[in-house]
């Protein structure tokens, strides 16, 4: 029972093809530039070296149609034919209130979609993109989206609910909503995996920190709070996103600027973040090797980034009154050492503390946190694909 996971972005789309018999990967790839010149599918089958395919691409259903050829492909493949992929999942940003869980996509489910594009501009266009290709070129084929929302659906009012007049609650659902969810259980799953105890006896803080970031609060297994809120613009800084700011700063620059409508919601979400603030990129190693450099821009990028993250570790360790374990995951989280260490320091007096020897490891699942820490710090590479799989598997009636 094979099953194909898709994740799409604005010009790239990272796939994966699982067996959920065993949940074993088949393959994985990454299709990079689509739409711009030097378009490239970089794929590994499970034990071969990669293959690379450099062939131009100028939009998803494109993409998605050389993702499907190399599948099948004698050499490279891991299905004979297309009858061989079972169902087909995707990884979608929001849905607003309307799906709580994962879903077996219709046409209703793509209107949904549709309607939600406004709070998530950088990500629901591209993911119904993917889903529209995927469609067209498998139409018989059951396909499931997995919502980065549905995780969050457990937080209490207090948590959810923004200091605003109730009716723009009540009209169109303004509210905190938080994102990369299936990041967030997936971890948090495996943390008390790697403890040994029950996922309801503990209190974990997640902190999936990428390009994208996003801190979680999960005590006794459900999320009771999140970092990011109505759009995934809120909260930790991140590579090109503000995060937290006054929302007066919004019309204070418009009239400063004179810029136009919907300026200020490019320049927040697409010129912020560590790119802001260095003005060299929104790649955290193109950082830290500028701070290396001496760079002081650089430098400072790295500490707003790491003093947001402790906030909210800090805050949600008094929400939770106390917390067991705290997990690192995604690219910045599983494989920036220095960014890892910067976080935890001067934390002991509320029982967190790194042993720098084990710190020193990226992508690898292990406890960094030094044996007379009372809480354990966990790293634990994310799979949200496995998330994603699972959930396809059943919404699309394979069991």
């Amino acid at each position: 029972m094979k099953v194909l996971v898709i994740n799409c972005g604005s010009s790239s789309l990272k796939y994966q093809v699982l067996e959920m018999e065993d949940e074993s990967l088949l393959c994985k790839g990454l299709v990079e530039r689509i739409g711009i010149e030097g378009s490239v599918l970089k794929h590994e089958k499970a034990g071969e070296d990669k293959y690379v395919l450099q062939v131009p691409m100028d939009d998803h259903k494109d993409a998605i149609g050389h993702v499907l050829n190399t599948i099948v492909d004698p050499v490279h493949g891991v299905a004979k034919d297309m009858s061989e992929i079972s169902a087909v999942g995707h990884r979608v940003v929001h849905a607003g209130e309307k799906y709580a869980s994962s879903v077996k996509i219709t046409e209703s489910v793509m209107d949904a979609l549709e309607e939600c594009t406004d709070l998530a501009p950088l990500h629901n266009p591209p993911n119904i993109l993917g889903i529209r290709a995927c469609q067209e070129l498998m139409p018989n084929t059951p396909m499931v989206g997995v919502f980065d929302t549905a995780f969050h659906q457990t937080m209490p009012a207090e948590s959810y609910i923004y200091a605003i007049p109730y009716e723009y609650y009540e009209k169109y659902k303004v509210r905190r909503y938080g994102f990369h969810g299936t990041s967030h259980k997936y971890v948090s799953e495996r943390a008390a995996a790697m403890l040994g105890r029950p996922i309801e006896d503990l209190k974990i803080i997640t902190c999936h920190l990428g390009n994208g970031a996003s801190v979680s609060a999960i005590r006794y297994g459900k999320c009771i709070d999140t970092s990011m809120g109505f759009t995934p613009l809120e909260g930790l800084v991140m590579g090109t996103r503000s995060g937290d700011i006054d929302p007066a700063i919004v019309t204070y620059i418009r009239q400063k600027e004179n810029l136009p409508q919907g300026e200020m919601n490019n320049i927040l979400n697409k010129k912020s973040g560590v790119l802001g603030i260095s003005g060299i990129s929104s790649d955290f190693r193109d950082i830290e090797q500028a701070a290396e450099d001496g760079n002081e821009r650089a430098q400072l990028a790295q500490r707003v980034f790491a003093h947001k993250v402790r906030f909210y570790i800090g805050a949600y360790m008094a929400e939770m009154n106390g917390v067991d374990a705290i997990v690192f995951t995604a690219g910045v989280g599983e494989n920036d050492i220095g960014m890892r260490d910067i976080i935890c320091q001067d934390l002991s007096n509320l029982g967190i503390k790194m042993d720098l020897i084990r710190n020193k490891v990226r992508g690898k699942e292990t406890v960094i946190s030094s044996d007379d820490s009372k809480v354990k710090i966990l790293l634990i590479p994310t799979n949200e694909e496995l998330m994603i799989a699972r959930d396809t598997v059943e919404l699309a009636g394979l069991k």
